[in-house]
């Protein structure tokens, strides 16, 4: 006999076989809606006491950067040698004040040495040389005005002769012979005069101008040796100018050749800060710009005076000089640390500088939630920044907290739980 099977109603109903189709959409269903709806961030557990947590605030933004210079003298000469040498001695020392004119160094030079000697042995052979010139040529014109005195003598002896013949001839006391033979006779002696005294004449002129010749080769050849005398002096390295001998690079014994650069004398009546600024503020740096700092609890004051378009390891540099007064017992190498201003001061939404910016550059930060149990990341957007906050452009509103210390250790973590 068959036995007629109860069909289940009510929530019984929803255990049967014929339910489990309906449980199976059922948990499909709700998987895809978790799915869907879930928060995917990434979640990270920090301990909150290794956190740097600050408030974003508003306030005023001075627009400055710290800068580190050091002081250097205004004026600074290189030593070089005009004449090369062997170091001998070292008169002074580095650090050493020094007036105009002071020894520093002394040099010894063989070659040159030697050459004064050749220019002294030349100068004396040229002399020499003149000396018997001049000698010759006095004899010579000795010799030539003993010869016109004779011609002269013998002229006039032979011009009586002439004249005696011709008053006998036209008496008709002698042969024609003997007049005309007296006549040119005379004539030729009168010549001969003539021709004496010319070339007395000409030989005083090329006398006169191989003198000059002579005189003004000697004169060169004396100043040659005093130029070489002088460069001997150049051995001897001194200071150009009052100041302090801030380097010396030299050694007993060393070679040195002329033109090298051994030192620097520093002029002490002025000084300036070299400082070296990061390139990212190259286009707003310019002359002009104040800066301050301080020194033994004194606020001082300075001005850019030139900026140097070279960039070199990321860095740019520029020169600063004092405004007013200047720090007391100043020295050349001392570090100073510069506020140089680069605009003026705004209001702004600011959030304190902390290491969390080298790892986001300033695109993003965590946000702590309002009940402070976790942080959430948040993309914003950084402007200027000074050595204390950062000018929050967008992204962030004053009362909020951030944390600002690193993130190395966070990941790409989206949330952090404390």
């Amino acid at each position: 006999m068959d036995k007629i099977i109860e069909k289940k109603k009510g929530w019984r109903a929803a255990f049967t076989k014929k339910a489990l189709p309906y449980w199976g959409g059922a948990l499909v269903l709700a998987l895809v809606l978790w799915l869907v709806f879930r928060d995917n961030s990434a979640t990270l557990r920090v301990n909150a006491d290794s956190l740097t947590i600050s408030q974003v605030s508003q306030g005023e933004f001075n627009d400055y950067i710290r800068v580190s210079g050091q002081v250097q003298p205004m004026t600074t000469i290189q030593i070089s040698p005009q004449e090369g040498g062997i170091v001998q001695e070292i008169v002074t020392e580095e650090g050493s004040r020094l007036k105009a004119g002071d020894v520093i160094a002394r040099l010894s030079n063989d070659n040159l040495d030697l050459q004064i000697l050749n220019s002294e042995a030349e100068l004396a052979e040229k002399e020499n040389i003149l000396r018997n010139t001049l000698i010759s040529m006095e004899q010579q014109k000795l010799s030539l005005k003993q010869d016109k005195l004779q011609l002269q003598t013998e002229v006039a002896r032979l011009r009586r002769k002439y004249e005696q013949n011709k008053a006998l001839y036209e008496d008709r006391l002698i042969a024609r012979e003997d007049y005309l033979t007296s006549k040119e006779d005379y004539e030729l002696a009168a010549g001969k005069l003539e021709l004496v005294k010319d070339r007395a004449e000409q030989d005083s002129l090329y006398r006169s101008v191989q003198i000059l010749q002579m005189q003004e080769s000697l004169d060169n050849m004396r100043r040659n040796m005093l130029m070489i005398r002088h460069r001997k002096e150049n051995l001897t390295i001194k200071a150009p100018i009052d100041g302090e001998l801030g380097l010396l690079d030299v050694v007993l014994g060393q070679s040195i050749s002329a033109g090298m650069k051994i030192g620097q004398i520093n002029n002490l009546d002025s000084y300036k800060i070299e400082a070296q600024i990061d390139e990212h503020y190259i286009d707003r740096v310019s002359a002009g710009l104040a800066a301050t700092f301080q020194r033994q609890n004194d606020s001082y004051g300075a001005i850019i005076r030139k900026v140097y378009p070279e960039v070199r390891d990321g860095k740019f540099k520029a020169d600063f000089k004092f405004e007013g007064e200047t720090p007391d017992n100043i020295r050349s190498g001392q570090t100073y640390y510069l506020n140089l201003q680069l605009g003026q001061p705004e209001n702004a939404v600011l959030v304190p500088r902390g290491t969390f910016y080298q790892k986001t550059g300033g695109k993003w930060i965590f946000v702590v939630a309002p009940e402070g149990g976790k942080a959430v990341r948040r993309e914003i957007r950084i402007g200027r920044q000074n050595p204390q906050y950062y000018e929050v452009l967008e992204g962030l509103q004053p009362g909020e907290k951030v944390i600002t210390s690193g993130y190395d250790s966070f990941g790409d973590n989206d949330v952090l739980v404390f």
